[in-house]
C-alpha cells in the first residue's frame, strides 16, 4: 500500500486563507447577510476545497465506475450479476437515469470498467481500467489482493488527475455493481463500528428475509476477514474494484484541489475509506444526498456531515451527485453573477 500512502502525504489541508475575501464578497451582494443560507456555505466550502477566492464551475465530470462482486453468489441481491454489464451498455447508450440527470446538469459522464465480469467488445466511450473479472466472495476471505487494491485506487487517482488537467472544476462519483451495497455495508461496520443488523438495507429490493440473510453474510465476512489493521486493508478485504476506484478518485480530486461530490450509499463507503486514510480529504468533499438505503442516515450522522439533498433516492449511478452539482453550480453563479449593493445602486443596511 506504500504507493497510495506516499500519494496521501502529498494531499494538502483545505485552504482557508481566502475565507475573509469570499465572505466580504458574499456580504456585498444585494441581499441581507446570510439570507441564502446553505447556498452561501456551499460557496465558502467550494472556495476552500478548490483553493480559489473566485470559484466558478465551467466543466463538470461524473465518473460511473462499474465492477462485479463475488459476494453476489451468496444471494445478497434481488438482481442477477448479469445486470452489471447490461447497465454499463445502457450508460454508454445514454439511456440510464444518470445520463438524463447528467445532461440536465451539464455534466460529462465517463463510464469506467473497473472489474466487470464480462468483456466488452470495444464499445464506444468505455474507459477500460479492468483490474479483474469481479472480486472474490468476502465470505471466504479478502475481496482483493493488495496488488489489485493498489492498482484500482491508483487508477481512480489517475482519472481524477486527468480530469483536473483537462479542466474539470468539480467531480462527481457514481457506481454500478450488483451486490455492492453488501461490501459497502461491511466497510461501514468495520470502520465505523456499526452492527450489520442495524444498517443492512434492501439494496436493489430484498424482502425482510433477504435483508436478514444479507446481514448474516456481512457478519460472516467481517468475522472471516478480521482484524482490520488500516482503512486500506479494510478496503482490500471487504471492498470492490469500483469502490477502490472511487477511493482513488476522491484522493486524486483532493490532491488536485478539485472538489468531489460524493453520491450515495456506495460512494460514501469509498469516502469513509478515503477520509480515514487521509483526514485532510474530508473538507474537500460535498455529500450529495441522503440515500433512502437503510443505514445511510446513521452513517452521515456518525460522520457529522449534512448532505445537500434529501429526495428519498437510492439508485446510485451518480444520480444524487448530478443533482447536487446543479445546486453547487447555482450557488457559485449567485456568487459570480449577482449584483453588489454598489454596482446596483442599492442602499446597504445601516
Amino acid at each position: 500500500m506504500k504507493k497510495i500512502l506516499d500519494y496521501i502525504k502529498e494531499i494538502k489541508p483545505v485552504d482557508t486563507s481566502n475565507d475573509q475575501q469570499v465572505q466580504k464578497k458574499l456580504d456585498s451582494l444585494t441581499k441581507p447577510p446570510g439570507s441564502l443560507g446553505r447556498l452561501e456555505e456551499i460557496v465558502k466550502d467550494f472556495a476552500r476545497g478548490s483553493a480559489n477566492s473566485a470559484p466558478k464551475i465551467q466543466k463538470k465530470t461524473i465518473f460511473v465506475m462499474a465492477g462485479d462482486h463475488g459476494v453476489a453468489e451468496s444471494g445478497v441481491s434481488a438482481f442477477p450479476a448479469e445486470v452489471t454489464p447490461q447497465m454499463v451498455l445502457n450508460f454508454l447508450n445514454g439511456g440510464a437515469a444518470i445520463n438524463v440527470l447528467a445532461r440536465h446538469s451539464g455534466c460529462e459522464t465517463k463510464i469506467v470498467d473497473m472489474g466487470v465480469k464480462s468483456d466488452f467488445q470495444n464499445p464506444t466511450g468505455l474507459i477500460d481500467r479492468k483490474i479483474g473479472h469481479g472480486t472474490k466472495n468476502i465470505v471466504d476471505g479478502p475481496a482483493m489482493t493488495e496488488e489489485e487494491t493498489v492498482k484500482a485506487v491508483m487508477a481512480g487517482i489517475r482519472l481524477a488527475e486527468e480530469a483536473a488537467n483537462d479542466g474539470s472544476d468539480i467531480i462527481g462519483t457514481g457506481e454500478m455493481g450488483i451486490a455492492n451495497t453488501t461490501p459497502a455495508t461491511a466497510i461501514f461496520c468495520a470502520l465505523l463500528g456499526f452492527s450489520p443488523r442495524d444498517i443492512t438495507g434492501s439494496g436493489t429490493g430484498l424482502d425482510e428475509k433477504g435483508i436478514s440473510r444479507k446481514a448474516e453474510v456481512i457478519q460472516k465476512a467481517l468475522k472471516k476477514n478480521e482484524p482490520f489493521g488500516s482503512p486500506l486493508e479494510t478496503l482490500m478485504k471487504l471492498g470492490g474494484f469500483e469502490i477502490a476506484g472511487l477511493v482513488g478518485l476522491i484522493l486524486g480530486g483532493a490532491k488536485m484541489n478539485v472538489p468531489v461530490v460524493v453520491d450515495g450509499f456506495i460512494s460514501t463507503a469509498a469516502a469513509v475509506v478515503a477520509m480515514e486514510a487521509a483526514p485532510s480529504v474530508r473538507r474537500k468533499l460535498f455529500f450529495a444526498h441522503l440515500s433512502n438505503e437503510k443505514g445511510h442516515r446513521m452513517v452521515l450522522e456518525k460522520l457529522d456531515v449534512k448532505p445537500i439533498l434529501d429526495f428519498e433516492m437510492r439508485l446510485g449511478e451518480g444520480t444524487g451527485a448530478a443533482l447536487a452539482i446543479s445546486v453547487i453550480d447555482a450557488s457559485l453563479k449567485i456568487f459570480n453573477e449577482m449584483a453588489t449593493f454598489e454596482s446596483a445602486g442599492v442602499s446597504d443596511a445601516v
